[in-house]
């Protein structure tokens, strides 16, 4: 079988709670967020499916006013990770920002989760900055961005 990235549905919550509370130990979303969240014209939630079940999600959080969208969260279900299904969803939500009319992605991402900075770093994101103390538990977050399109001066956006 193969893996399907879609925007999310309403239908996906109980899947994507589960799975927000297995991959996360604090900092979670809660469903009522999730919920809210879930086609919301500021948010863009992915999910990554493998026939009927859903293996991991990704979502973005976007203003009007910003040509930056915010990697707010990406999770697989722990059964799932090694698949490559962080970078398959990671992907698609980019592409949805940028078809959104965003130039740039950023993200805060645990210093101690070397598994997400490789994955970031070897999909072209730079760190920038570092916020100590970011987590519930003290740990430090570090700021990555990476450029969703190419600027041409002469035009603008490409």
């Amino acid at each position: 079988m193969s893996i399907d990235v879609r925007f999310a549905h309403l239908e996906d919550l109980d899947a994507l709670v589960a799975i927000e509370n297995a991959a996360f130990s604090g900092d979670r979303l809660s469903q009522r967020s999730l919920r809210r969240l879930i086609g919301s014209r500021a948010a863009i939630t992915c999910v990554a499916e493998e026939g009927e079940k859903v293996l991991g999600y990704a979502l973005a959080l976007t203003r009007r006013t910003s040509g930056i969208a915010r990697l707010y969260s990406i999770a697989v279900a722990p059964d799932e990770t090694g698949r490559g299904v962080a970078a398959l969803l990671l992907h698609h939500v980019e592409n949805a920002a940028r078809a959104r009319g965003f130039q740039s992605m950023r993200l805060e991402v645990r210093a101690d989760n070397e598994p997400a900075i490789r994955l970031y770093e070897k999909t072209g994101y730079r760190s920038f900055a570092r916020y100590k103390n970011y987590y519930h538990d003290g740990m430090s977050a570090l700021r990555y961005q990476k450029a969703l399109c190419a600027l041409n001066t002469e035009n603008g956006p490409r």
